[in-house]
């Protein structure tokens, strides 16, 4: 009967890692990204493909397209595009290697902005992202950087395919 009185009692939920080491953790993921980027020729970066999936521009594109949405949806319950979030600040639509840098740079600022926004209770609680996506803001902020890990990967494989050694992948600034 002891144990489950201390049951009744223990806290609901535990923390193993804190927001703040969290997006630390996320960031970090991203500057490797963005090494990743860097390491394109500016010719082949919106262009090359291999096996028919989409260029490594379009997919860094469409993790700039979840990052700042995601966040600021976990924050405001709103899910607005980057055009609206960031478009008067920068061109959200690139078509160079400095523009998608350039919009990288401004999403990771705007991420440091909104994350301190998020409430330690909000992490576990239920929403529907993007208006179609249920689950908790924890496992679709989850998703969003298992995401941007996945492609990442692709990045690698293209570049290899270029003769470009890319950065280590355990090398995240």
């Amino acid at each position: 009967m002891e144990n489950n009185t201390l049951t009744a009692t223990a806290p609901t939920t535990a923390v193993i890692i804190t927001p703040e080491q969290l997006l630390k953790h996320w960031q970090g993921h991203r500057g490797l990204t963005r090494r990743i980027i860097e390491g394109f020729p500016e010719d082949k970066l919106f262009d090359f493909s291999i096996g028919g999936m989409r260029s490594f521009g379009a997919l860094a594109m469409e993790m700039i397209g979840m990052a700042v949405p995601s966040v600021h949806g976990f924050v405001t319950g709103e899910w607005l595009d980057n055009a609206a979030l960031l478009g008067d600040k920068i061109d959200t639509k690139p078509t160079t290697k400095a523009g998608l840098l350039a919009l990288w740079d401004a999403v990771t600022d705007a991420l440091n902005d909104y994350w301190p926004r998020i409430t330690l209770d909000r992490f576990q609680q239920q929403i529907k992202a993007f208006n179609q996506y249920d689950g908790t803001v924890s496992s679709i902020l989850l998703y969003v950087i298992d995401n941007e890990i996945h492609h990442r990967g692709q990045g690698y494989v293209y570049l290899r395919a270029l003769g470009i050694e890319p950065a280590p992948f355990w090398d995240r600034p």
